[in-house]
């Protein structure tokens, strides 16, 4: 039975969010309804995600597959799962078939496993192809001149739907800083699909987590990522 959201601190954070999203959307002209909250529940415990279930939502993402697998043997309930998380080919077992939507695809090795195992297990996966816009050593991605490249490649594996793009902006306290990677994001969209590559749908562009999704909203966001700003802080176990 799912547990009834009371009125405490996350509800009212989900409302927060929502209505900033709303204010963001209202200031770029833009429809709400293009935009989808994606609660990142990655560290949370089942009860926390059923928490954020009575609170009305049912799109989450994940970091780690093993925790992907753990918290749906538990949670039965039809949950739109996304994988957000860097993704190794000996983990896809726990992804592929799983989840709505595998953001996280930054070579064509990946892609080429990830065809294999959608293959064997009779599926289409939709993914999006992750950009490190900012040009970041620590973060996953490709750079924006390896972009077209790869998408002409992807493009031509039949058991996957190259659906957008999506990108970790640089951690900032002034969340202004990542605007112009916000709209440099938006406008690679804009040129793969004036390109008409066959099997290619750029529809989707996930970008903007707790610090800046507002930011992301306003320069195109379709798919945002918020963890902290429903859940609270998290606790990561000591590494001693």
């Amino acid at each position: 039975m799912q547990e009834s959201c009371d009125a405490g601190s996350m509800k009212e954070a989900v409302s927060r969010v929502r209505e900033n999203i709303l204010a963001a959307c209202k200031r770029a002209g833009r429809n709400p309804e293009e935009i989808t909250l994606i609660a990142v529940s990655k560290t949370m415990p089942v009860t926390a995600v059923r928490e954020a279930m009575a609170c009305g939502l049912s799109e989450f993402g994940e970091n780690r597959p093993q925790e992907l697998r753990d918290k749906q043997a538990e949670i039965t309930e039809p949950l739109r799962w996304h994988m957000i998380g860097a993704l190794q080919t000996n983990k896809l077992k726990y992804v592929v078939g799983k989840t709505v939507l595998i953001h996280s695809v930054d070579s064509l090795h990946l892609a080429e496993a990830i065809e294999e195992e959608s293959k064997k297990r009779g599926v289409v996966s939709n993914i999006l192809l992750e950009i490190n816009i900012a040009g970041e050593t620590s973060k996953h991605g490709i750079v924006p001149e390896e972009l077209e490249g790869l998408v002409r490649k992807t493009a031509l594996l039949p058991h996957l739907k190259l659906r957008g793009l999506m990108t970790v902006a640089p951690y900032t306290t002034v969340p202004e800083e990542n605007r112009p990677y916000f709209r440099k994001m938006k406008q690679l969209v804009v040129d793969i699909n004036s390109k008409n590559i066959d099997n290619v749908y750029m529809d989707n562009l996930s970008m903007g987590m707790t610090g800046d999704y507002e930011i992301a909203v306003e320069e195109g966001a379709t798919l945002v990522r918020v963890g902290t700003g429903i859940f609270g802080h998290r606790v990561y176990p000591s590494k001693e």
